[in-house]
């Protein structure tokens, strides 16, 4: 039952995350087979990095479905574009699902392998962030988890509900929705109240009277 839970929590979270990805990709006029592979490496490159850190083997690379899922992706895009590109909100709901899902998924796994929480607080931050720092190198633009936006921080106080879920006693499943739902509220309480980290700006240089 958990298994299957996780699998399709994983599911979701390749489609939200390869929609997003896609979908940014359409704004910067790539190509069908451009846009699939910013929208692969959007769903696939934080579970890659988790998995090669943790040195197990990489979970897209044992089975298609992540491939033809994202696929199904693009051509969902394909066929929707006027709604899902022209949109902002839509990246918004699409990207914050993924991060959402893909967090839960790398805590869990991290749990799994038998580190401690704090390592799996940070997985989970590489699995829900690292796959959107790609995209948005591979299409030119800074990075979202390096602005003000709450984004790393959202997956961080995910983790930090999961421990304390998890030393409450809570079932596996209570802490992986209760996870995952505080990443999407986040976001959204972040974009709804203009909610944001102070930025690191340099100091003012004084002038000469």
């Amino acid at each position: 039952m958990e298994e299957t839970f996780l699998f399709i929590t994983e599911m979701v979270g390749t489609i939200a995350c390869a929609i997003s990805g896609i979908r940014l990709a359409a704004t910067k006029n790539f190509d069908w087979f451009g846009a699939y592979i910013v929208g692969l490496v959007t769903a696939i490159g934080g579970g890659t990095l988790r998995d090669l850190l943790l040195d197990i083997p990489v979970f897209w690379m044992q089975t298609w479905w992540y491939l033809a899922v994202t696929a199904l992706s693009l051509a969902t895009v394909i066929v929707f574009r006027n709604i899902l590109v022209s949109r902002d909100k839509i990246l918004f709901i699409f990207d914050s699902v993924g991060l959402a899902m893909f967090c839960v998924i790398g805590i869990q796994k991290t749990l799994a392998t038998g580190y401690p929480m704090w390592v799996a607080a940070v997985m989970g931050i590489i699995t829900g962030a690292f796959g959107g720092v790609i995209r948005d190198i591979l299409i030119n633009e800074e990075p979202l988890v390096f602005r003000k936006d709450i984004y790393a921080t959202a997956c961080l106080m995910g983790a930090v509900v999961y421990w304390i879920i998890l030393l409450c006693g809570g079932s596996p499943f209570v802490q992986q929705i209760s996870c995952g739902a505080t990443v999407i509220l986040l976001r959204i309480f972040a974009i709804k109240y203009s909610l944001s980290l102070p930025v690191l700006a340099p100091a003012a240089r004084k002038t000469k009277d």
